[in-house]
């Protein structure tokens, strides 16, 4: 080879190295900038979701379909870089279109941060009213969460007895994910239910026992009249003797019928059970229709639900318990059902009208006194 092919090969090599070297460090730089570059964006947020199970690489098309980011290769090997292409966590994301790689990749293994909300169940109310609560806090579907109450494979996995519910979804204030699963939110009242549930049996075993024994009650019977006493006490302290006022209604000899007589049993049989009387359809269809709807019942029974035997809710047609609870107890209800006061009164009445106490009697003459002095008349 001569001087001359030699220096121009030479030059060629040189040249090549030159070029080479020049786009190695051009790479190079592109790399290491790349990550801290903004995207072209307007600022605006990108509504991103990233499924369970899906690849780096689809995440990464995702986020350029949507405009998150330019480059989804280079933002496949910045993330393999930094050892994370398996720590994106799944969710719903709302991303600027004018972040850097490395804030998006921030965004994406941090997660998403999930949307609570506080929400309080009240004592006394019905799983109807529980799941409209929820339902407006967006919490979970009203008719959802009503179609798994009544459910019998849900009824059986929780060994709930009865039809639905009812009875076993404990009032108290619980932080919620918006759009929980429906199955997931019932499981956290039931299982709240169970747990004050054992902690009274724990605290009354003598109590209990001897409920039992003397009124032959199951734990489902004992639920259904911490309902009924739920509904029927204002004043907390009343509650161990109105529960004691309808214990001896059911065991005394000398109590006969032994009827209950409570109207909220018989608003509750014509407002949720899925199969209702003609008495209660007549009562409770003109609140449904009014301007605004009363989904829970109007203010006044009349004499054709007080009468109506075709309600297994009416305490007043029926003798004993309804067929199961009436609404959620809470706490001192149902302690106050374990553990009556053991006075021997029969009968109750408001002791003035809208008033939080009871004036309370032993016999119907005096019963009939106290609703002359309180009330004025009975109620037809």
């Amino acid at each position: 080879m001569s001087k001359r092919s030699f220096r121009t090969a030479l030059a060629v090599v040189i040249g090549s190295l030159v070029i080479v070297g020049a786009f190695a460090g051009w790479f190079i730089h592109r790399a290491l900038s790349y990550p801290h570059e903004a995207h072209a964006g307007k600022g605006v947020d990108i509504e991103v979701e990233i499924r369970t199970g899906m690849s780096f690489p689809s995440v990464a098309a995702v986020l350029s379909e949507k405009g998150v980011i330019a480059k989804p290769t280079w933002f496949r090997l910045y993330a393999m870089w930094e050892g994370k292409t398996t720590g994106v966590k799944p969710g719903k994301y709302l991303i600027a279109d004018n972040k850097t790689p490395s804030q998006v990749l921030e965004i994406l293994t941090k997660g998403v941060k999930e949307a609570t909300t506080r929400v309080t169940l009240p004592e006394g109310k019905t799983m109807l009213e529980f799941f409209a609560i929820l339902d407006e806090a967006k919490v979970a579907p009203a008719k959802e969460l009503e179609a798994l109450a009544r459910d019998k494979e849900l009824l059986g996995r929780y060994a709930i007895p009865g039809d639905t519910v009812e009875g076993y979804l404990f009032p108290d204030t619980y932080q919620f994910r918006i759009g929980e699963k429906p199955a997931t939110v019932l499981e956290r009242l039931i299982t709240r239910h169970r747990e004050v549930w054992n902690e009274l049996l724990a605290k009354h075993p003598r109590d209990t026992a001897k409920l039992k024994d003397k009124m032959g009650w199951s734990d489902k019977d004992i639920v259904t009249m911490a309902s009924i006493v739920e509904k029927e006490a204002v004043e907390a302290s009343e509650r161990p003797r109105i529960a004691q006022v309808f214990i001896n209604r059911l065991s005394s000899p000398s109590f006969k019928p032994k009827k209950l007589q409570t109207d909220p049993t018989i608003r509750y049989g014509c407002m949720v059970p899925s199969q209702k009387s003609t008495a209660c359809l007549a009562w409770h269809e003109p609140c449904l229709k009014a301007n605004p709807p009363r989904p829970m019942g109007c203010d006044r029974l009349h004499r054709a639900q007080l009468d109506d035997k075709d309600n297994p809710y009416n305490t007043y047609a029926h003798e004993g318990l309804p067929p199961g609870p009436i609404a959620n107890p809470g706490k001192a209800s149902i302690e106050a059902t374990l553990s009556p006061d053991g006075s021997d009164y029969f009968f109750f009445v408001a002791s003035s009208k809208g008033s939080r106490s009871h004036a309370f009697a032993r016999s119907v003459a005096e019963h009939e006194r106290n609703v002359q002095k309180y009330v004025g008349t009975l109620d037809d």
